[in-house]
């Protein structure tokens, strides 16, 4: 939530909920330095103490190597990433690195097969050394970014521990049930300026669903719009779908469609234009008095497909 913000709430119908003010987002495409892990357990490599694999550890970074991997004159090997940080400066022994390979480390590492990376969070295949990488890239067992939106949030993990971030850490609303009806209110509708109201989570059929509402331009029209996304991968998530409505005057807007999985952020979800999408002018309408003011409700419900 901005500092000060109070220009935006969504009112939630539901009676022991109050309402939130807007949260202005940051831009979403400044990088992050770093990320830290919810539910993991320590470390993420869980690799035998075989002496080989141990060599093949980088002694800067921990991670292991893939070529090409180098060496200084005294034998000391470290990664090709590593190599540039430490100024070409071995960092054992602070003998000047070259670019001698170490082609013989490289070949070795070719018979070795190790396990995933992510073995402690469920994954139970072993791979090839050289494959190994390109299978955690795309493991269904890695861990889910926040699925917060409206600030930026670094934080990973499980789906479970995640839940626990977004209530504990981001105070969003919590509900049990797969229908809904929310009140969204801004006192200056004339102000878009991607602003996203307060995030909500339900629990309905077992898992975790999250509501996004949020105002933004599209081109040059300001627009406000509502989607609906698991929180689980893209192939767990096609088992569900969901509606939303909304409307006043005797006028109504109907969406159906099928929840994103949380492995695709919130930024490309709603740039894909995947969800209900109400022209400014039309969300003033539908609110009714003198159009200074946006008070839109949105019902939904989420159901399971057969």
């Amino acid at each position: 939530m901005a500092p000060g913000s109070s220009t935006c709430k969504k009112v939630d119908s539901h009676p022991s909920v109050s309402g939130h003010d807007i949260a202005i987002s940051k831009s979403e495409n400044n990088p992050t330095t770093s990320k830290a892990s919810l539910g993991l357990g320590g470390k993420l490599g869980v690799y035998s103490t075989n002496g080989v694999q141990e060599l093949l550890e980088c002694p800067v970074c921990t991670n292991l190597m893939y070529p090409p991997i180098y060496q200084c004159p005294n034998g000391h090997t470290l990664c090709s990433n590593c190599k540039i940080r430490v100024s070409n400066s071995c960092p054992t022994c602070r003998h000047e690195l070259g670019n001698i390979r170490c082609l013989a480390l490289e070949k070795v590492a070719e018979s070795l097969e190790i396990p995933c990376r992510y073995q402690n969070l469920g994954c139970q295949d072993i791979f090839p050394y050289y494959s190994k990488l390109k299978h955690e890239q795309h493991c269904r067992f890695r861990p889910y970014n926040c699925p917060y939106a409206g600030s930026e949030c670094s934080v990973t993990g499980d789906i479970q521990s995640l839940v626990a971030h977004l209530k504990d850490d981001h105070k969003v609303d919590m509900h049990d049930g797969c229908t809904f009806n929310h009140r969204y209110v801004k006192s200056n509708p004339h102000e878009v300026e991607n602003a996203t109201w307060m995030l909500t989570v339900f629990n309905c059929f077992g898992r975790q669903f999250c509501l996004h509402f949020e105002a933004f331009q599209l081109g040059m029209a300001p627009v406000y719009m509502a989607f609906l996304r698991f929180m689980g991968d893209d192939n767990e998530a096609k088992k569900f779908s969901y509606s939303l409505e909304v409307g006043g005057n005797g006028r109504k807007l109907i969406w159906q469609g099928i929840p994103r999985g949380i492995r695709d952020s919130h930024r490309k979800v709603r740039d894909s234009q995947d969800g209900l999408i109400i022209q400014r002018n039309l969300a003033l309408y539908f609110s009714g008095g003198e159009r200074q003011e946006l008070k839109l409700r949105i019902t939904g419900r989420i159901w399971k497909e057969e």
